[in-house]
């Protein structure tokens, strides 16, 4: 099972794309993603994770990077809950399975793995190509 939350059969996949869709470029979405490309910035080792928000040792993924830089208390947090995630945040739980999917599974991981440098790489490229009026 993967945190995004997306299901094989593909079932209402163009109603959830147009709500990802707007929930990324909503108002509350690009203050979101703002906060996001701070938080990737502001990390001094520049690596992401997949698979959860924060682990044992502080590193995170790219949710998991807005979730330290506000000092939110993840105990219990069940990460891989994008509604539950996303009501922590502040977002869409579309949203907030857009992010962890693009995070953990939106390359080729079988033929070409990802280092966590690549993947801080990527998903902050990514930020920056959803943020209106430039970053």
């Amino acid at each position: 099972m993967s945190r995004s939350g997306y299901a094989e059969d593909c079932e209402n996949l163009e109603l959830y794309r147009h709500a990802v869709e707007r929930a990324l470029k909503g108002k509350r979405g690009q203050k979101f993603l703002r906060a996001m490309a701070a938080a990737l910035d502001a990390m001094p080792e520049k690596t992401l994770i997949a698979d959860e928000l924060v682990d044992a040792n502080g590193d995170c993924c790219a949710l998991g990077a807005v979730c330290k830089a506000r000092n939110l208390d993840l105990v219990g947090v069940d990460y891989f809950d994008s509604h539950y995630v996303g009501k922590v945040l502040g977002i869409a739980p579309a949203m907030a399975a857009e992010i962890a999917y693009m995070n953990d599974e939106c390359w080729d991981k079988w033929n070409n793995p990802e280092t966590p440098q690549e993947r801080w790489v990527r998903m902050r490229k990514w930020v920056t190509a959803w943020i209106q009026g430039g970053d």
